[in-house]
């Protein structure tokens, strides 16, 4: 995920903060308007575990909640992996030395860059900082090694989806590509950002999440797929899968607190900040591309913002930064869990909090007896052939999901519509299908880990981490392997999981034999009931029900 609502961002700076104030206190809520404080602790009671921090323009705010390892809490020392990100922080390295004279944003990259080819030795500086060089794919993956010379091949034999400059397409590999431009000019990507990107007045801010100079100070763990996450930094690399596009890690304190220096020309001369804010590819809806980042103008907001965001993966964690230039004022939030992540966060109190009423805040968890959520564990199933396998959980339920259609009666989202989905859900079958070169190559792939594939069954799609995840049983002669992917909206892969377990929804207790199927919503969402052996999911899909 990159994109949070900018309108959010701004109302939480707008409305979250008062001035520094002197005397006692706990830290990790220094500065923070109390009533903030106080929702914001309803949060993170439905499920928010993480740092809100502000700086800027006489406010400083620092606010932390939940588990930074299942036991020690967060505070305001706590290290999150802050994902896409990073990418501003490359953005802000490129600029660095345009403004020096060692490259130009017009300098294509082939001729930085020696052997690189195919269509991304074509394309300018400009165009990667702005993703609109047309590269599509994935030139690595998460957490697989991939040294230097790999990249360039791999990144050279990546395809164009368009010409480059007409058109817009997210791209991870065209700021790894940036890194490696960096990396050329400087002799060290990686000692150029811990000496030059990530200083401020003599002082590193944090560092890189795998591999060194590793941002220094206690790590999040977060939650993958409602487990702990087995990528907390020990990663031995090489690291180039993810160097440039989703490398870095800091507490949201610097992630604030750089951003605030970045905008007002203290990482970066002056000039080119400039640069960075004038060098933009209009969206065409009151937003542009910038940078690293992307620019909301004053005709949605009332108020210039300008934002970035990152996260899921394989490390479960999830990072919103925001800057307001008429304010001089920063945000940064940074989470490590599934049920409340940084945008969901941001996502549901933000409208209130522009419209200046009171946040709203989460559905009452009822207490329920632990005999009554034990009798209502087992498997229901659905007349269409789905199931959900229920479990007791400590204070509520833990509905496992089989089958496309007992996933899509859990769907419920603020992001994605069911159009998207079915899109979505197409641009997968079509991959499985080899109807294009990455659909051929992850064909080929697959099938030399699990054999020939002889069917693809398509088993639901689910939002996590801000991105669709479109779930398929691979069958092969010898087995069946459950498996999600997350494609961009061209196809590429985002993400991808083989040997996954069937999607998992939380039921939270809400009385009488009703339950709601997170607590991080506000509105109706999805809500389950249960009357003896009969168990009704009643979402944006309609209601379902089945029979245990």
């Amino acid at each position: 995920m990159r994109r949070v609502s900018a309108m959010i961002a701004a109302a939480l700076l707008a409305a979250g903060c008062t001035s520094v104030e002197e005397g006692p206190g706990r830290a990790e809520e220094a500065g923070c308007d109390p009533d903030l404080v106080s929702g914001l602790g309803r949060w993170a009671d439905a499920g928010f575990s993480g740092t809100v921090a502000i700086t800027g323009g006489g406010m400083e705010c620092r606010a932390a909640f939940g588990t930074a390892d299942g036991t020690a809490p967060v505070t305001d020392d706590t290290v999150f992996a802050i994902g896409s990100v990073s990418k501003s922080f490359t953005a802000a390295a490129v600029l660095g030395l345009a403004q020096e004279g060692k490259l130009s944003l017009e300098d294509t990259a082939g001729s930085l860059l020696p052997g690189l080819s195919g269509p991304a030795a074509e394309a300018t500086v400009e165009q990667l900082l702005l993703h609109t060089s047309g590269l599509e794919g994935e030139h690595g993956r998460d957490h697989v090694p991939l040294d230097r010379d790999e990249a360039v091949a791999s990144i050279s034999g990546l395809a164009s989806a368009f010409d480059p400059g007409s058109d817009f397409l997210y791209s991870n590999a065209g700021y790894s590509l940036l890194a490696l431009i960096v990396d050329e000019a400087t002799g060290s990507y990686r000692d150029h950002m811990a000496g030059e990107v990530l200083v401020l007045d003599g002082e590193r801010f944090g560092g890189f999440w795998d591999g060194e100079p590793a941002a220094p100070g206690p790590r999040a763990i977060g939650q993958v797929d409602g487990s702990p996450a087995t990528e907390n930094g020990g990663f031995a690399g090489p690291f180039w899968a993810m160097e440039g596009n989703g490398d870095l890690a800091m507490t949201a304190g610097q992630l604030a607190d750089w951003t605030r220096a970045l905008f007002e020309g203290e990482v970066i001369d002056p000039e080119a900040v400039q640069t960075l804010t004038d060098t933009a590819f209009d969206n065409g809806d009151g937003s542009a591309e910038i940078p690293g980042w992307v620019s909301v103008g004053p005709d949605l907001l009332g108020t210039p913002v300008i934002t970035a965001s990152g996260g899921g993966g394989d490390t479960g964690h999830n990072a919103v930064a925001a800057w307001l230039p008429e304010q001089g004022v920063s945000l940064a939030v940074a989470s490590n869990g599934e049920d409340v992540t940084a945008g969901d966060l941001v996502d549901a109190i933000g409208p209130a909090l522009a419209a200046g009423e009171p946040i709203p805040l989460p559905e009452g968890h009822a207490e329920v007896d632990p005999e009554e959520l034990q009798a209502r564990e087992g498997t229901y199933v659905l007349d269409s052939g789905g199931s959900y396998t229920v479990t007791a959980t400590e204070d509520g339920l833990e509905a496992a999901a089989g089958g496309a259609d007992a996933v899509a009666a859990m769907f419920a989202s603020a992001d994605f519509t069911a159009e998207d989905v079915a899109a979505h859900e197409a641009l997968v079958a079509a991959l499985l299908a080899g109807e294009t070169d990455a659909g051929r190559e992850e064909l080929e792939a697959v099938e030399g880990d699990i054999g020939a594939i002889e069917e693809v069954r398509p088993a639901g799609t689910v939002e996590e981490q801000g991105e669709l995840r479109t779930y398929v049983e691979l069958v092969t002669a010898e087995e069946t392997v459950l498996g999600w992917y997350a494609l961009d909206e061209r196809g590429g892969i985002g993400g991808v999981w083989l040997g996954a377990e069937p999607p998992a929804f939380t039921l939270v207790p809400t009385g009488e034999g009703e339950y709601r199927r997170n607590l991080a919503g506000v509105g109706d969402g999805v809500r389950v009931a249960f009357e003896e052996d009969r168990m009704t999911v009643t979402g944006p899909a309609g209601s379902a029900a089945a029979r245990r």
